[in-house]
């Protein structure tokens, strides 16, 4: 095993960039990960192979991405003030990562509350001219919910651990989650910016019955189709700006999609 940062062993593929594909997003040899911590008041010290890899990790962080080699990792969240790993929180839990690939490995609480971590594998595949693409995942203690974008369900009844997407045009996008069925949020209303080329990846974290419900945003660069011509004018909506991602892990279970932009989705 290799010491270094946590990763996790979702499935996912990578497609292979042609003639009109950028670099590719993952290093050479290597694999992406990022680290989202989503259990509510418990930090955390990450080790990995024995080792401290993250001090003092704290809710609502995101750490990485890094670049590792491929391979298995021991991976053990500990109190804070752990001397070693011998009195883990959480774990040990083996997650690997293949080369090519890139992933997210959510420490989070299931659907009952109980702490658990989930590896997520993050599409890389191209997007076409113009568009970004927008992953919603479920990692709340919470009942599966609705994603609303100018006031249509643009997700239906995504529940924990399960990730929904959708591949749009580059624009900032107003959305609100309500639980399945219900029209009041319990998250949002809040823009979401959708870039070009972009993986943008949402999740929900906390517990619904503590009241710590919350977001966070990260974005990962994908293979973007080279524009066949120069598009003029706009999609009518505000510059928003980007959403922080390191230290939101909040940020809003935002989504992307208004109707008649012909959103194609995907259930993992």
């Amino acid at each position: 095993m290799r010491t270094s940062l946590i990763a996790g062993a979702a499935a996912g593929t990578l497609l292979a960039a042609g003639l009109a594909a950028p670099a590719l997003a993952v290093e050479d040899g290597m694999a992406e990960v990022s680290v989202l911590h989503g259990i509510p008041d418990t930090p955390v010290d990450v080790y990995v192979d024995g080792a401290n890899t993250i001090d003092d990790f704290q809710p609502g962080d995101l750490a990485g991405p890094l670049d590792l080699a491929p391979g298995t990792y021991e991976v053990a969240l500990t109190a804070t003030d752990a001397a070693d790993d011998s009195d883990p929180v959480l774990g040990p839990i083996e997650l690997t990562v293949e080369e090519g690939m890139s992933y997210t490995a959510v420490a989070h609480l299931d659907a009952d509350g109980a702490p658990t971590v989930t590896p997520f594998g993050n599409d890389l595949s191209e997007t076409a001219a113009g568009e970004g693409r927008l992953t919603v995942r479920h990692t709340a203690a919470a009942p599966a919910v609705d994603v609303w974008t100018d006031g249509e369900v643009l997700f239906e009844n995504l529940s924990n651990p399960d990730e929904m997407m959708g591949d749009v045009p580059a624009a900032t996008y107003g959305a609100a989650v309500s639980l399945t069925g219900e029209t009041d949020p319990v998250l949002g209303p809040t823009d979401v910016e959708i870039q070009a080329g972009v993986n943008t990846i949402v999740y929900a974290w906390g517990s619904a019955e503590d009241g710590n419900l919350d977001l966070a945003v990260q974005t990962v660069d994908v293979h973007s189709a080279a524009p066949s011509e120069v598009q003029a004018g706009s999609y009518g909506y505000a510059d928003q700006g980007g959403v922080p991602a390191i230290a939101l892990i909040g940020g809003a279970l935002a989504l992307a999609g208004a109707a008649g932009i012909g959103l194609r989705y995907a259930r993992r």
